[in-house]
């Protein structure tokens, strides 16, 4: 884990404009600023269907609906990502010590992981549903 405000070169770039452009000023201010949503105003949140969850900014499957789970949060929460699709960082805002997850690929804020999760991990990825975009299986 590295601190949040080591800044990391990512294999997928854009620049600040470009986010700006592709991004809503809500998925901008979560997944470039880290803003959180707020809880239960995503429609991701009751998504039910088997399929997988893309990145809002460069599209790499970050999650599997399999791993999906209710936490009672108001986030879409699961117990594991992708292989290699996320990485953390320590992150000490709010006077918390918390453990950031983003995108492995673009480096976009997604949410946190927290270690009171259902086994068989044991961690709840507390996700910002507005950094995911939904592919349904066919």
């Amino acid at each position: 884990m590295i601190d949040r405000q080591t800044t990391a070169e990512y294999p997928f770039q854009r620049t600040d404009a470009e986010w700006r452009a592709i991004l809503t000023a809500e998925q901008y201010a979560v997944m470039r600023g880290h803003a959180t949503e707020r809880p239960g105003s995503c429609a991701l949140l009751r998504e039910k269907r088997s399929g997988r969850f893309r990145c809002a900014g460069c599209g790499i499957s970050l999650f599997e609906s399999h791993g999906k789970f209710e936490s009672g949060t108001g986030w879409p929460s699961f117990t594991e990502p992708v292989e290699g699709a996320v990485a953390t960082t320590t992150d000490r805002s709010h006077g918390m010590l918390r453990t950031e997850v983003h995108c492995a690929n673009c480096g976009s804020h997604l949410g946190h992981v927290f270690e009171d999760g259902p086994p068989p991990t044991y961690l709840r990825y507390c996700i910002n549903g507005v950094a995911l975009n939904f592919e349904a299986s066919s």
